[in-house]
C-alpha cells in the first residue's frame, strides 16, 4: 500500500474534504489512499504513462507479495493480545460534546438583531464610507453591500471596531482613526481619517435545543439516531474504532522491525510514486519537472525519491508487516472481501471502476491489509 506524505501545494482538489467531512464511519487510512489516487486522477484512462506500471504488479490474487515470504524480513510481535492504552482510544466528555457541537453547526440559522446595543464579540453588519481631509479615497467604503466584522477586534485598522462598540443598529456613527504609519498603500500613511459608519444589524447565531426529538427529527435520517443517549455511544465508538485503525497502522508502520526491504518492494514504491506524480502532470498538461518544481516545491523526480525514502521504507515495512502477521495467522483475502471493504467505508459494494483502473490483486490486497488490522483490533487488550 502507497501512503503518499508529500503535499500538494496549490491543485484544485475540489471538494473532497467536503465529501469527507460528512462520512459516518471514519475512513482509515488505506481507504483514503485509494479515494486520493482516484479523485486527484479523476480514474480517467489509462495514458502510455500508465501502462508502464499497474498498481496490481506483483501481487497475486491472495493480496500478497508474489514470491516474497514475510516472516524472512519481520520479527513478529504478540498482536494477538496487542494492549492498547485507554487513552488511545477513549473520547473524554468534552471531546464528545465538541463532536456535537461540529454536528450541530450544520442546523444552526441566524437572525439579524435590531433592538440592542453591540458588545464586544458580537458579528455585526456594517456600512461606511471613509475620507481623509474630507475626500473620499478609494478602497474606503462598502458601496452599500455591507460587510460583516466582529466588534472589538483588530481586524481593522486602529481601534475601529472597538468603537462601534455600544451603539445600535440602523444608527450612524463617525469612527476616527489613524492610519499606521506603515499601511501598505503609502498615501495614506499616518494619516487621520473618519469613517461614516452604518450599523446594519446584529448577526445572531441560534442554535438548535439538543433534545431526544431533534435528534430523531433531525439526525436519524442521515444518522439513524433516534436519542442523544445513542448519539453520544456511536460517536465514542466510531471514534474508538478510528483511533484504534490509526495506532495499528502507526505501530506496523514505524515500530514493527525488519531486516531488510525486498528489492521488488521498493521497486513497486519507487515506480508507485512516480506514477502518481506523471498521473498529476499528465493531468495539467505540464512535463513533470514544470510539474514538480510549481507545485510539489522539488526540481526534479530524483529530488523527490531522495525526500521520500522514509515515507517509502515505511510504507514496505507496513507491508511486509501486513502480509507477516497474515502468513502467521493463515489469512487471506478474496473478493468477498474487498466487497466488504467498499460496502463498509464506501457505502457501495461496486468497486469494478477501481477493479478497472488499478487491477483486482491491488484491490485484494488493501482487503487484506484492512482485514488484518480489524482481526489485530477484535484480539486486543483493551486497558
Amino acid at each position: 500500500m502507497i501512503l503518499f506524505s508529500n503535499q500538494l501545494k496549490s491543485i484544485p482538489q475540489s471538494n473532497i474534504r467536503e465529501t469527507m467531512k460528512h462520512q459516518k464511519k471514519p475512513m482509515c487510512i488505506l481507504l483514503i489512499t485509494i479515494l486520493l489516487i482516484a479523485l486527484f486522477t479523476g480514474c480517467r484512462n489509462n495514458t502510455a504513462t500508465d501502462t508502464t506500471f499497474s498498481l496490481s504488479d506483483g501481487i497475486d490474487e491472495n493480496g500478497y507479495w508474489t514470491d516474497i515470504r514475510a516472516l524472512d524480513y519481520i520479527e513478529l510481535f504478540d498482536y494477538q493480545g496487542m494492549v492498547i492504552p485507554n487513552e488511545i482510544h477513549q473520547m473524554s466528555y468534552d471531546e464528545i460534546q465538541a463532536e456535537i457541537a461540529y454536528i450541530l453547526a450544520d442546523y444552526t440559522s441566524t437572525e439579524h438583531v435590531t433592538d440592542r446595543a453591540v458588545v464586544d464579540g458580537d458579528t455585526v453588519n456594517i456600512d461606511y464610507v471613509g475620507s481623509v481631509d474630507g475626500v473620499e479615497f478609494d478602497g474606503g467604503s462598502t458601496g452599500g453591500a455591507g460587510t460583516d466584522v466582529t466588534a472589538g477586534s483588530t481586524d481593522y485598522i486602529d481601534d475601529f471596531l472597538i468603537q462601534i462598540i455600544g451603539h445600535t443598529p440602523e444608527e450612524t456613527i463617525n469612527v476616527e482613526v489613524t492610519f499606521p504609519d506603515d499601511y501598505h498603500e503609502s498615501s495614506l500613511q499616518g494619516k487621520d481619517a473618519v469613517f461614516v459608519t452604518t450599523i446594519n444589524y446584529i448577526v445572531d447565531t441560534v442554535s438548535p435545543e439538543l433534545t431526544d426529538e431533534f435528534v430523531t427529527t433531525s439526525l436519524y435520517d442521515y444518522y439513524g439516531w433516534t436519542s442523544i443517549a445513542e448519539m453520544e455511544e456511536e460517536i465514542q465508538n466510531n471514534f474508538r474504532s478510528s483511533m484504534l485503525e490509526e495506532y495499528i497502522m502507526d505501530y506496523l508502520t514505524h515500530e514493527v522491525t525488519v531486516s531488510s526491504i525486498p528489492e521488488k518492494i521498493a521497486d513497486y514504491q519507487t515506480n508507485s510514486l512516480k506514477q502518481y506524480y506523471q498521473g498529476y502532470a499528465d493531468e495539467y498538461e505540464m512535463d513533470l519537472d514544470t510539474f514538480l518544481s510549481s507545485y510539489v516545491g522539488v526540481s526534479s523526480m530524483d529530488e523527490l525519491l531522495e525526500s521520500s525514502q522514509e515515507d517509502n521504507y515505511n510504507n514496505s515495512r507496513y507491508s511486509l508487516a501486513i502480509q507477516a502477521i497474515a502468513e502467521d495467522a493463515g489469512i487471506t483475502a478474496d473478493i468477498e472481501d474487498v466487497v466488504h471493504f467498499f460496502t463498509e467505508h464506501m457505502g457501495t459494494s461496486d468497486y469494478s471502476t477501481y477493479e478497472e483502473q488499478y487491477g483486482l490483486p491491488y484491490l485484494i490486497q488493501v482487503a487484506l491489509q484492512h482485514k488484518i488490522v480489524e482481526f489485530i483490533i477484535e484480539n486486543a487488550v483493551l486497558s
